[in-house]
């Protein structure tokens, strides 16, 4: 049997790793400034995180969501506290595309409605109802298509409450990431994020805060979103949830309520789930990753913006992005093989930042030697 060949693959066999970066078979050593898309949270192989899980391992890994599992509860009240969203409720889950799953279904519970509002250059997953809220037709099957779904065009306020005024009483939903990842690193704006508040409350549809990748601290607070200073009525998470292992979740907002059977999952909130992401949660209070993803991540937006090429540098902490031109259309490739560092890129000719919350400033420092380096080298090419 051969593997399902759906992943551009770089020859590249990563064999270690350790806080920003990681080892190949062959002992080359790279810096990480992608996290495995924004993934490594607390850095790779963090000592409390590795040790919290192996002892999580000896007693149980695994047992369904049929009996009691007070790691869940105690994850509950940890998140609540660094999330400053204590009086919410916890589903966990297993992916970011579940998240979202779970989360538009709960919302339609909750109104009984069946529209949803999503953005243009959106990514919310790749099943069901999230690749059919996402902005990729290329990923989006004949089966996932609906009439459900209404895209608007991304921090467009008048085509918002255009859209509300037409169709509010039908609108179940809105779905919106605090930072487009995929999309290219795009924040949503102070004033659409209230606008979306005030217009979900109006209405009473319900507010989404897709925060796959732009929660957990990567931005410089918890969720993207708090930077508008509204509250979401369910957030979603993944990714840097579990710094690596397989664990995702939905907090939901006091006024929406549970019954049994509503929601369901094999796997989500299993023991070793709950032991890794209780680490994550326990090494970012203790480390203050949340301060360094904020300060490291201004550091490297101020010193790209001094590099000739790069335009229209942008983000959050550490989510960022820049636009390169096309004389730089393979510095993605050239940092990777030639500097020995990993990066994201978006099309067209963007470049991704999505490194473990836990950077240095030496690491930063390295990378944007590395990009100095590459830009010079590439352009005297050009010119020569």
């Amino acid at each position: 049997m051969e593997l399902f060949n759906v992943y551009p693959i770089n020859n590249i066999t990563i064999t270690k790793a350790k806080g920003s970066y990681v080892w190949d078979d062959e002992g080359q050593q790279y810096l990480d400034m992608y996290g495995g898309h924004a993934v490594i949270s607390i850095g790779h192989t963090h000592p409390h995180y590795v040790q919290r899980v192996t002892e999580q391992l000896n007693k149980i890994g695994f047992y369904s969501n049929s009996i009691k599992i007070p790691l869940q509860e105690e994850l509950a009240k940890k998140l609540g506290k660094v999330s400053g969203k204590a009086d919410y409720q916890l589903f966990l889950c297993n992916s970011g595309a579940e998240a979202n799953e779970n989360a538009l279904k709960l919302a339609s519970f909750y109104n009984d409605r069946s529209k949803i509002i999503a953005f243009t250059k959106s990514f919310h997953g790749r099943t069901s109802l999230a690749v059919a809220a996402t902005d990729n037709p290329n990923i989006v099957a004949p089966v996932n298509r609906t009439d459900n779904i209404i895209f608007l065009p991304f921090n467009d306020e008048d085509a918002l409450v255009e859209c509300f005024q037409k169709n509010g009483n039908e609108i179940s939903s809105v779905i919106i990431e605090g930072i487009q990842g995929v999309g290219g690193i795009h924040a949503a704006s102070v004033p659409f994020l209230q606008l979306i508040r005030r217009l979900c409350s109006e209405y009473n549809a319900v507010f989404i805060a897709d925060s796959v990748q732009c929660g957990y601290g990567r931005s410089g607070k918890f969720f993207s979103h708090d930077h508008a200073g509204v509250d979401a009525d369910i957030y979603t998470m993944a990714k840097g949830m579990g710094n690596g292992f397989p664990v995702a979740g939905i907090i939901i907002a006091p006024h929406i309520h549970a019954k049994h059977f509503m929601l369901g999952t094999t796997f989500g909130g299993n023991h070793l789930a709950c032991a890794a992401a209780l680490a994550v949660l326990e090494v970012m209070e203790k480390e203050n990753l949340m301060q360094n993803a904020e300060s490291i991540g201004n550091y490297l937006m101020d010193e790209l913006k001094k590099l000739p090429y790069l335009k229209n540098v942008r983000g959050k902490g550490l989510m960022i992005g820049f636009d390169v031109p096309e004389e730089l259309k393979d510095l993605k490739k050239n940092l990777l093989f030639n500097q020995h560092i990993f990066t994201g890129e978006a099309k067209p000719n963007v470049i991704r930042l999505l490194p473990p919350l836990a950077l240095r400033k030496k690491d930063a420092d390295e990378f944007l030697e590395a990009v100095k380096e590459e830009i010079e080298t590439m352009t005297e090419k050009v010119v020569s």
